[in-house]
C-alpha cells in the first residue's frame, strides 16, 4: 500500500513539473509576442522620424523669402508688397530717426516727455512704412493709410517740435532760402556728398546723409536742430510723393478686391459653381448624346460628381 502511494505521488510531481514546463512554455510564447511587437513599434517609429526627415529636408529646399525684397505674386491673389528698404523715402526717414535719437539725448532732458515723443514720432515715420509696405499685399488702401500716417508723424510733429526747440532756446530757425539752409539741403540729398570743400579746423562737417548722427553729435545745437529741419523737410516731401504714386496706383490698378475679381473673371473655371456639391467648374464638351460638340460646364471633382450646367 506504502508503494502504490509512493508511484501515485510520484506521479502528480512529474504532471506538476509538466505543468511548470508548460507555464514556460506560455512564458517563452509571451515574450516572443512581446518582442516583436517591440520591434514593429520601433520600425513604426523609425519609418515616422524617417518621414518627417524627409518633409524637413524638402522644407529646407523651398525657396526663402529675403526681408526687404520686393515680392510679386502675378498668378495668385495677392498684390506687389514689399521693397521699401530701397524707397528713398526710407533710407531718410530711417537716417532722421537714428539722428533723433542722438540729439534728444544730447539736448532734451531724457526725463521730459518730449525726448521719448519726439523719438517716438522719429521711429513711426520709418516703421509705418515698413508696415504699409507689408500690408499692401491684400490692401492698398492700408498701404496708403500707413504711408500718411507715417509723413504726419515727421511733417506735423516732429518738425514742429525741432522748431519749437529753437524758439523756446532763443535760437535762429533758419528760412529755407537761406545759404545755410541750401547748403544743408544739398549735402543731405546725398549719402556721401561730393566735392565738399575742407572742414575748418574744430568744427564739425556734415558729409551727407549717412553722416547726419555723426555731425548732431558734436554740432552747437542751432545748427543740430537746423539740420534735423532739412532732413525732416526731404523726408516729409519724398512721403508726399510716394502717397502721390501709391494713390494713382490704386486708382489705375484698382485694390486687393478689384483683383481677385478679376482673377475669378479670367480663371478657367470662372465664377460658376457646381449645382450639386458647390466645388469649381470648368468649360468641357460633349462627346456623345443629341448636344455631342457643344460646350458645357462640367463640375472639377467628375467622376466622383456630375453636376453640370449650360453654358451661357
Amino acid at each position: 500500500m506504502s508503494r502504490w502511494f509512493g508511484r501515485l505521488k510520484a506521479g502528480f510531481g512529474q504532471v506538476g513539473q509538466v505543468g511548470q514546463v508548460g507555464q514556460v512554455g506560455q512564458v517563452g510564447q509571451v515574450r516572443q509576442v512581446r518582442q516583436v511587437r517591440q520591434s514593429q513599434t520601433e520600425s513604426d517609429r523609425s519609418d515616422r522620424v524617417g518621414q518627417s526627415r524627409t518633409e524637413s529636408d524638402r522644407s529646407e529646399l523651398k525657396p526663402q523669402v529675403t526681408e526687404g525684397a520686393a515680392m510679386k505674386d502675378n498668378e495668385g491673389v495677392l498684390m506687389p508688397y514689399g521693397g521699401y528698404e530701397k524707397l528713398r523715402a526710407y533710407v531718410v526717414a530711417e537716417a532722421v530717426y537714428d539722428a533723433t535719437v542722438v540729439f534728444c539725448n544730447r539736448f532734451i532732458d531724457r526725463r521730459s516727455r518730449t525726448h521719448d515723443q519726439m523719438i517716438q514720432a522719429a521711429r513711426s515715420g520709418v516703421r509705418n512704412i515698413s508696415e504699409g509696405s507689408g500690408a499692401a499685399a491684400t490692401s492698398k488702401r492700408s498701404e496708403l493709410k500707413l504711408t500718411n500716417v507715417a509723413r504726419a508723424s515727421l511733417n506735423d510733429e516732429l518738425l514742429c517740435d525741432f522748431k519749437s526747440f529753437l524758439v523756446q532756446n532763443g535760437l535762429r530757425v533758419w528760412d529755407k532760402d537761406a545759404s545755410e539752409s541750401i547748403a544743408m539741403r544739398s549735402r543731405l540729398r546725398h549719402d556721401h556728398a561730393q566735392s565738399l570743400p575742407p572742414a575748418k579746423p574744430g568744427l564739425p562737417q556734415l558729409t551727407g546723409l549717412a553722416g547726419l548722427s555723426d555731425f548732431v553729435a558734436k554740432a552747437e545745437p542751432e545748427i543740430a536742430a537746423n539740420a534735423m529741419l532739412c532732413a525732416v523737410n526731404q523726408a516729409a516731401y519724398l512721403l508726399r510723393r510716394l502717397i502721390e504714386q501709391q494713390s494713382k496706383e490704386f486708382v489705375d490698378q484698382g485694390g486687393f478686391a478689384d483683383r481677385t475679381r478679376s482673377l475669378r473673371a479670367n480663371s478657367p473655371h470662372g465664377t460658376w459653381k457646381c449645382p450639386v456639391c458647390n466645388g469649381p467648374m470648368q468649360e468641357r464638351t460633349a462627346k456623345f448624346g443629341p448636344n455631342a460638340g457643344n460646350a458645357f460646364l462640367g463640375c472639377c471633382n467628375y467622376p466622383h460628381c456630375k453636376g453640370t450646367r449650360k453654358k451661357r
